[in-house]
């Protein structure tokens, strides 16, 4: 191993591996339990009211992205490098801190629903926290490290095959179900009325952290800006992966809930798409369902590895993160960063173990930690369109304005529908981050804190406490 100088002969990666990225880190697990997921929360008609402000939103965000990558060519590494241009190191830092976090957690969520999907058939599994899950999924973990230490660009290789070969099933499903569509079901209690779901706003509110969820990796494409062979790809596989997704996830959602009541579909286990396609045709829908669901969570596990070594590796070469960070090996893979994420989550997932996490539990929680990332990706976007930076004299920013007001009140809006409780346990795990701030800013003779920053940090370090008394209290929990 070698600490090296990032060297992109290694802008390696073309327009079909970025599409990959961007939808094979979207289409993990959380579509395979969607189904349950929503009607948990929402009836058929305030789903519709979600998915139209999740899409609208969505989209935005992918645009900024797109746009942000045509104006900002220098800023690699997507939602970090954003923060930071911005917004100051500090921020920039908690972007590239939030993002990493929010990645390999969603890795431990996929870790519990592969050996939870698998305890359909091996009861030894259960919900995917059983000692035999822990080995299992522990196995896993250090058996992706030791793939990915031999070359980003096999890894990336591999995830596009396995990104197609997840859709199949997806496809499937979708065909059978239509199939077996009932409207009169799906009008049967359109607006959650006869289901103790609350008020339509309330339930469009509920259905935001599991819209988020499936949505997480939108910004694949730009994470992976700096090994692009074409810059000119990185927005427009970020637009087409989330058309794409956002048409499977909509149809998935819709055509479950003229299958099975809302009652039913919520108190289905997770994967609940193979339940229900086990309820439309047999035994072997169920078995068809979860050999794909583990073969797309085998993907997911893929990009989102990569995912985290990345922003870690791309945090230090720009001296926001500790210079450790920024080691490679001869093929130039990140070796250090890809160390220390696989060690997190594989403490992560012995913590689930003992705390009896579920899939849920972890989702929730990923998705809340990758809020704020989303937050400054969007208001620096904004203020890109807004001040003309990259922009022609004779060129109009109006769209790319509007386009950045949107996203960033619906990613505002994302930030209020997470609740004060993902509040309180994000800044629980974004307070330990300021140990490896400082020591990057000391290793490089950096200034630690404005003004500004100070009270950042003061506000994190308040709720973090609250956050820790609330654990202990039991009032609060994972």
């Amino acid at each position: 191993m070698s600490e090296t100088t990032h060297n992109p002969s290694e802008k390696n990666l073309n327009f079909t591996a970025l599409i990959a990225l961007v939808v094979g880190s979207m289409i993990g697990g959380g579509i395979f339990s969607l189904p349950q997921n929503i009607a948990e929360t929402a009836s058929p008609g305030a789903s519709l009211i979600g998915w139209v402000i999740t899409g609208v939103g969505m989209l935005m965000l992918a645009f900024v992205f797109q746009n942000l990558a045509h104006r900002k060519p220098e800023l690699d590494s997507g939602v970090y490098a954003y923060a930071q241009a911005g917004f100051g190191n500090y921020m920039g830092f908690n972007s590239a801190w939030g993002y990493w976090l929010s990645a390999w957690l969603g890795n431990v969520s996929y870790y519990v629903l592969i050996f939870s999907t698998l305890g359909y058939f091996f009861n030894v599994f259960g919900d995917g926290n059983t000692l035999t899950a822990l080995v299992g999924a522990s196995v896993l973990l250090w058996a992706y490290n030791f793939m990915i230490t031999k070359g980003i660009q096999t890894a990336t290789s591999i995830n596009t095959l396995i990104t197609i070969a997840k859709v199949i099933p997806l496809f499937t499903f979708i065909v059978i179900i239509f199939t077996v569509f009932n409207m009169d079901l799906f009008n049967s209690d359109f607006w959650g009325r006869e289901t103790d779901l609350g008020s339509v706003p309330d339930q469009v509110k509920n259905m935001m952290m599991v819209t988020v969820w499936v949505f997480i990796g939108i910004e694949g494409a730009s994470v992976y800006s700096a090994r692009a062979k074409k810059r000119s790809d990185i927005g427009k596989a970020t637009v087409l992966g989330f058309i794409f997704t956002l048409v499977l996830l909509m149809l998935v959602n819709f055509l479950a809930m003229g299958v099975r009541s809302l009652p039913e579909l919520a108190a289905m286990k997770n994967p609940s798409m193979a339940y229900l396609l086990e309820y439309a045709v047999g035994p072997w829908g169920a078995t068809f369902i979860s050999v794909g669901l583990v073969i797309s969570l085998l993907g997911g596990l893929l990009a989102w590895t990569l995912f985290c070594a990345e922003v870690l590796f791309v945090a230090a070469k720009d001296k926001t993160m500790p210079r450790f960070f920024y080691k490679t090996n001869a093929v130039d893979v990140p070796v250090n960063a890809l160390l220390v994420s696989s060690a997190a989550t594989q403490l992560f997932l012995v913590i689930t173990y003992f705390s009896k996490s579920t899939y849920n539990n972890i989702f929730y929680l990923s998705t809340s930690m990758i809020l704020i990332p989303y937050f400054f990706s969007a208001a620096y976007g904004f203020l890109v369109a807004y001040r003309k930076e990259g922009y022609k004299a004779s060129e109009s920013a109006t769209k790319d304005i509007i386009i950045g007001v949107t996203a960033l009140f619906y990613s505002i809006w994302l930030l209020y529908a997470a609740g004060i409780q993902y509040f309180l346990l994000s800044a629980l795990l974004y307070l330990p981050g300021v140990v490896l701030y400082i020591k990057a800013r000391r290793e490089h003779k950096h200034q630690l804190f404005n003004t500004a920053e100070k009270v950042v940090l003061a506000v994190i370090t308040v709720s973090a406490i609250y956050a820790a008394y609330g654990l202990y209290s039991g009032t609060l929990s994972l």
